[in-house]
C-alpha cells in the first residue's frame, strides 16, 4: 500500500464530503437486515459506519440507543452522560439518541447548547459520579463521511466485549423486528420530559487538571504553546485551559468544519483526523518553529499528537516511552506497573524495567486497561496508536478511556520541568537502551483471510529462528490471558505481530528491531512469508 499523491497535502476540494447528502442519507436510507454489512457491529471502539453505505443511519441509532437504555436500566444506573464529536453524522445521531433515552426515562446529561464533548471528558464525568455510564457519538479519527457510537460502562472506560455483545445482539434484534421495541419522542417533547439535563462538562474537567498535571510548572515556564484543535470536540477546552491557567497558548482550527477541509490528506489520500500520522499532521509540523511545543488531537480528543522543534511529530511509541519514564520519576507511583499493548515498542519494556516496575502486556484495544487503572494495578496504560491515560497525582483514576488532552499537557510539563522537549528526552533513552526501528505494514485481506489470521496458533509457526535470531516466544494470548486476535513472535532483539483489522478489509504486520532497519526488513519479509503460506492453505 503505497503513498498517495495527495498525502501530506491540503485536501483538494474535489474530495470534500457532500455534507447535505450525507445528512439526508442518515434520515432516508434504511439498512437491509439481510445484509450483514448493514447491521450493528461493535469493534474495539464501538459501532462505526457511513450513512451513505447504509451502516450508520437513524434506524441504527434508534436500535443502539434503545439497547443501551435497556441495559442501563437493567444495571440500575442512576444517570447517563452523552457526548459527541464534530463529525457531521454525530449531530443527528446525538439528537436521535436523546429522543430515545428520554422516551425510556433515562436520566441523561448532555452538553450545554448541544455542544461537543471529548471522549475522555465523558470518562472523567462517569468516574466523578457514582453509578453512571455514558455514550460517546464518534468514529474517532475516521474520515468525515463516517459516524460512530460507543458505550462506556460505569467503570468509565469503553465497555468490554461481554457488554458490547449484549448491546450489539439486542440492537440487531430490534432492527430485524422493524423497530417495534423502540421508545421514541420528538426532541421538543424530550427536552420537556424531565429526563434530559444540560450539563457543563468543561468546567469540572478543566478545574480538575491540577490534580493530574503540574499546571503551575507549565504556567511558570511561560512556554509558547501551539494547540491545534483540528476542528474536534475539544475546541472549547483548550481555550478554557488557556484562560483558567493563564497560559501562552495559541489555539487554531477551533471552529467546526464538517468537511475538515483544513486537513492535509493521510497516507492513502483520504481526509483522516489522525494526529499520529505525519501526513495528516503536515500542516502543524510546518509550524513547529513557531512554538516551543505544539500538539493536536483526533476528532474526539482521545488521541495525542506531539510536535517538537527537535523532531517534528513524535512517533507515538517514542512519546509513550518518554511519558512512562518521566511519570515514573516524577510521581509517587511506587509498586504500580505499566500497561502496554503487545504491538507497542519494546523500548517501553526496557524503560519500565529500568524504573523497577512491571509491564502488563495486553491485546490491542484500550478496554484492556480499564480494570488495571481502576484497581491501581497500573499507573499508565498506553497503546501504539497514540492513545493513553494515567492516574492522578494521588494515585486515583483520572479517566479510564484514552485522554489526548492530558497526554498533550504532560508533554508541556516535561519540557517545562526538564528543559528538554520529549523528542530530546527520547534521545536520552536511545543512548541508554539502544535505538529500536519500528514499522507497520498494511495489506488487503478478505473476511476468510482475516478469520484465518485471527485464529492462528503457535504451532502454525514452523520456524525456530527469526531474522537470524532464536525465537524466544510465540504468543496468541496476552499477559492477562486474553486472545490477541492474531500472533506475536519475539527474539532477543526483535519481534513481529500479525493482526487482522477489526474495522477495515486489511491485515497488519507490526515489527520492531533493536539491530537496525535491515534487520527489521528481514523480520517483515519472514512475517509476510508466514502470512502468504497461511493464505495459500485456505
Amino acid at each position: 500500500m503505497g503513498v498517495h499523491e495527495f498525502a501530506g497535502k491540503k485536501a483538494p476540494k474535489s474530495i470534500l464530503e457532500n455534507i447535505p447528502q450525507l445528512i439526508s442519507d442518515y434520515y432516508t436510507k434504511v439498512p437491509d437486515v439481510e445484509n450483514e454489512a448493514h447491521m450493528v457491529a461493535f469493534g474495539t471502539s464501538g459501532h462505526r459506519g457511513c450513512a451513505s453505505k447504509n451502516s450508520f443511519n437513524e434506524e441504527h441509532i434508534m436500535a443502539m440507543a434503545q439497547a443501551v437504555a435497556e441495559f442501563h436500566k437493567q444495571k440500575g444506573h442512576s444517570q447517563l452522560f452523552v457526548g459527541m464529536d464534530t463529525h457531521a453524522l454525530s449531530t443527528p445521531a446525538h439528537r436521535t439518541t436523546l429522543e430515545v433515552l428520554a422516551a425510556n426515562g433515562v436520566k441523561t446529561y448532555y452538553a450545554k447548547d448541544f455542544g461537543y464533548t471529548p471522549t475522555p471528558v465523558i470518562s472523567h464525568a462517569i468516574l466523578s459520579h457514582e453509578n453512571s455510564d455514558g455514550i460517546v457519538i464518534t468514529p474517532s479519527h475516521n474520515p468525515p463521511s463516517d459516524g460512530g457510537f460507543k458505550y462506556n460502562f460505569s467503570d468509565g472506560g469503553p465497555a468490554d466485549e461481554s457488554i458490547t455483545k449484549v448491546i450489539e445482539v439486542r440492537a440487531n434484534e430490534i432492527l430485524k423486528n422493524d423497530l417495534q421495541d423502540v421508545k421514541l419522542m420528538d426532541l421538543e417533547s424530550a427536552l420537556e420530559s424531565g429526563f434530559l439535563f444540560e450539563y457543563d462538562f468543561v468546567s469540572p474537567y478543566v478545574d480538575d487538571l491540577v490534580n493530574v498535571i503540574d499546571m503551575d510548572v507549565i504556567k511558570d515556564a511561560n512556554l509558547k504553546i501551539g494547540a491545534d484543535a483540528m476542528g474536534g470536540s475539544g475546541m472549547a477546552y483548550y481555550t478554557a485551559i488557556k484562560e483558567k491557567y493563564n497560559l501562552n497558548i495559541e489555539v487554531f482550527n477551533d471552529t467546526p468544519d464538517f468537511t475538515f477541509s483544513f486537513m492535509c490528506c493521510d497516507k492513502d489520500g483520504k481526509i483522516r483526523m489522525d494526529c499520529s500520522s505525519p501526513y495528516a499532521m503536515a500542516g502543524l509540523i510546518d509550524l513547529k518553529e513557531d512554538f516551543d511545543i505544539a500538539f493536536g488531537n483526533d476528532t474526539d480528543f482521545d488521541r495525542h499528537g506531539i510536535v517538537t522543534k527537535s523532531k517534528g511529530l513524535l512517533n507515538p511509541n517514542h512519546y509513550l516511552s518518554v511519558a512512562i519514564d518521566y511519570l515514573s520519576k516524577n510521581r509517587e507511583f511506587d509498586g504500580l506497573g505499566v500497561g502496554k499493548t503487545l504491538v507497542s515498542s519494546s523500548m517501553i519494556d526496557r524503560v519500565v524495567k529500568d524504573n523497577g516496575k512491571k509491564v502488563f502486556e495486553t491485546p490491542v484495544g484500550f478496554k484492556w486497561f480499564v480494570k488495571p487503572l481502576n484497581t491501581k494495578e497500573v499507573f499508565f496504560g498506553g497503546e501504539e496508536s497514540a492513545g493513553a491515560s494515567f492516574l492522578r497525582k494521588n494515585g486515583q483514576p483520572w479517566s479510564t478511556d484514552k485522554d489526548g488532552i492530558i497526554l498533550n499537557l504532560l508533554a508541556v510539563e516535561i519540557l517545562a520541568k526538564t528543559k528538554k522537549d520529549p523528542g530530546l528526552y527520547y534521545d536520552d533513552l536511545i543512548e541508554k537502551f539502544g535505538e529500536p526501528v519500528y514499522g507497520r505494514l498494511d495489506a488487503i485481506a478478505n473476511n476468510e483471510q482475516k478469520k484465518a489470521l485471527k485464529n492462528l496458533k503457535p504451532e502454525d509457526i514452523k520456524a525456530d529462528t527469526l531474522a537470524g535470531e532464536k525465537i524466544e516466544s510465540i504468543l496468541t494470548k496476552a499477559d492477562n490471558g486474553a486472545a490477541i486476535g492474531g500472533l506475536k513472535v519475539s527474539t532477543q532483539n526483535g519481534w513481529f505481530a500479525i493482526r487482522p483489522s477489526g474495522t477495515e478489509d486489511i491485515y497488519k504486520i507490526y515489527g520492531e528491531s533493536f539491530k537496525g532497519s535491515e534487520h527489521l526488513k528481514q523480520i517483515q519479509i519472514e512475517a509476510q512469508e508466514i502470512v502468504n503460506n497461511i493464505f495459500d492453505n485456505i
